[in-house]
Order: C-alpha cells, then sequence, then structure tokens
C-alpha cells in the first residue's frame, strides 16, 4: 500500500482540520476501547472460577470518583462537539470575496457554468488559494459533490439549491464522486477538479469560446419569458422592483421579514405563492417544469446582479 493510501492528500483549508478531528476522536475511541478492554479482561481474570477473590458482595461508593468520571466524560463530549460545529460554521460561511461558479447534477454528469459564461462537463477548473463557492442543484434525483482531497461532500437536490466552498492549497487534478447513489450509471458519475495557478487560471478561462456571461443569459431570459413586462423599469403591472432587492429585508404579506437570497429568488420563480410581497397581489405564475435548472441558475444571476444597481448589471 502507497503513502497516498495511507495518508490521503490535503489540498484544501478545510482538510488538515477535518482530519485533525478525525484522527483526534479516532485517538480517544481508541485509548477508551484499551482501558475498557483492559477493565473487562482484568475483572474476568480476577474472578474466574476457582480464584480467592471477595465474592461477598459488599459494595464501596467513590462519590468523589463518580463525579469527577461523569464530569470529564460530559466536558470532553461537549469539547468534541464545539469542534465540530465550528468547523461546520466555517463550511457554511464562505468569505465574501469567493469565486462563484454555477454546478448542475444530472444523470449521469457534472455541468459546470463560470460567470463568463464557459462551460465544463464533469470537469472543474478553478484557482489556487482563492475560495471558491460551487452553487449546486439538481435536474433530476439526489447527487452528491464529493473531493476526497478537499475533504468536503455536499448534496445537490432537485428543486432546491445548496451550495459549498473550497480553497484550493495545492495545484493538481484531484478526483470529483457522485457520493449519492443516483441511477444505474451512479458508479460512472465522476471526474476532476483541477487547480491551478491563478495566472493560468485566468488565461484558461479567457481561453475558451466567447459566449455571453451567465448575468447577460439571465437577462436574455428575464426578457423573453416575459418577465421583464412586469418587473421591468416601464411595466403597467404592479409587481415588487428587483432592483437592490437581493440581500435585502423583504417585507411579506404575512407581516413576516425574510432576506433575499438564492433560495428565495429560486422560491419567488417556482413557487410564486409561496412567500407573496406584502402590498402585492398573488397574480405571478409558477414556472416550475416550464425552466431548466440551467436557466433558472441564469435568472437568479441575472437578479442578484442588480442588487446594488439601478436596473443596468
Amino acid at each position: 500500500m502507497d503513502s497516498v493510501a495511507l495518508h490521503p492528500i490535503e489540498a484544501s483549508t478545510l482538510a488538515p482540520q477535518v482530519d485533525l478531528l478525525f484522527y483526534a476522536l479516532l485517538a480517544f475511541s481508541l485509548g477508551l476501547g484499551i482501558f475498557l478492554t483492559v477493565l473487562v479482561l482484568g475483572y474476568a481474570i480476577k474472578y474466574r472460577r476457582g480464584s480467592k477473590a471477595d465474592r461477598s458482595g459488599e459494595r464501596s461508593r467513590n462519590t468523589v470518583l463518580e463525579v469527577s468520571w461523569t464530569t470529564a466524560t460530559a466536558l470532553m463530549a461537549l469539547g468534541i462537539f464545539l469542534w465540530g460545529a465550528e468547523l461546520f460554521l466555517q463550511r457554511d460561511h464562505p468569505p465574501p470575496d469567493s469565486l462563484h461558479i454555477s454546478g448542475i447534477g444530472k444523470q449521469w454528469m457534472w455541468i459546470f457554468e463560470h460567470q463568463n459564461g464557459r462551460r465544463e462537463v464533469d470537469e472543474l477548473h478553478v484557482p489556487v488559494g482563492q475560495p471558491v463557492v460551487v452553487s449546486l442543484s439538481s435536474e433530476d434525483v439526489i447527487h452528491s459533490m464529493f473531493v476526497p482531497a478537499f475533504r468536503m461532500k455536499m448534496d445537490a437536490v432537485p428543486g432546491r439549491q445548496t451550495q459549498l466552498w473550497f480553497q484550493a492549497t495545492r495545484a493538481g487534478t484531484y478526483d470529483l464522486f457522485c457520493a449519492e447513489y443516483c441511477g444505474t450509471q451512479h458508479s460512472e458519475m465522476r471526474g476532476h477538479v483541477v487547480v491551478m495557478q491563478p495566472q493560468d487560471f485566468a488565461k484558461w478561462l479567457a481561453s475558451g469560446p466567447t459566449v455571453e456571461s451567465l448575468v447577460q443569459q439571465g437577462q436574455a431570459l428575464f426578457r423573453g419569458l416575459g418577465c421583464s413586462g412586469c418587473h421591468g423599469p416601464s411595466a403597467t403591472v404592479h409587481a415588487p422592483k428587483l432592483e437592490g432587492v437581493y440581500g435585502h429585508p423583504v417585507g411579506l404579506a404575512t407581516s413576516q421579514t425574510v432576506i433575499a437570497d438564492d433560495g428565495y429568488i429560486r422560491d419567488s420563480i417556482l413557487q410564486p405563492k409561496k412567500q407573496v410581497v406584502g402590498g402585492f397581489d398573488p397574480i405571478m405564475p409558477s414556472y416550475q417544469g416550464l425552466i431548466t435548472e440551467d436557466d433558472l441558475g441564469k435568472l437568479v444571476a441575472y437578479i442578484k446582479s442588480l442588487a446594488n444597481s439601478g436596473g443596468t448589471p
């Protein structure tokens, strides 16, 4: 067995922290297992048949020992929980300067699209040293994007958008798997993450075929689907304006307030009556089944681009 198999590559900022927690749990479990094994064997030998051990049944109780043992166990369990919780919080809060990429899982391939519109199938190019956020969705069943070298895995769920982020620490090519059984060709749903130096990545990104960016494609869809007829600046229909809405609080007809994030925008397109904006009638039709996950991602990208603009992305 080679050294790579004995110690898997750590190629992201999160990987060493995950490994440290894993080995700490392993050491704790091993130590506890040895301690309990010694106790069991010791008592088995002491009270074996024919031994002269005292079996009168009298008990002696040490309250200090019991309290100390219980307290130490509780503190260790709490410490491990807080350690793991901190890693979960890091995993779910990417840095604000992250590079955003759209990812779609479908039977049986991974499709990635960069902000400038360049697409990849079963391969994802990213720069080393820069945080990368992959927004995941699925066109059919549940998939799960798993890169062992990064120690990260996230499900792609139909009808929802999830995300994962990582920051690669070493250039190279790393395996990408689907870690959720998704059909007869599940084992073939695999690819690679190619980590490049920033200057090489910039050249690669610019060397692709000339296509419209995600925002431009989303803007074209926004007009083609007739969305601008209600939400545009010259619309005659009483509908919420989308300029500056992303990332800000939205008051609902139920007197609740939500933050207009990616999930809110997706729900507003697919399930418009789920969260109706206060002061507006629920007249928007649902686009569920009428647009693909790919097109939905482009619409979300366009609306997000209006967050700090007066209508121009």
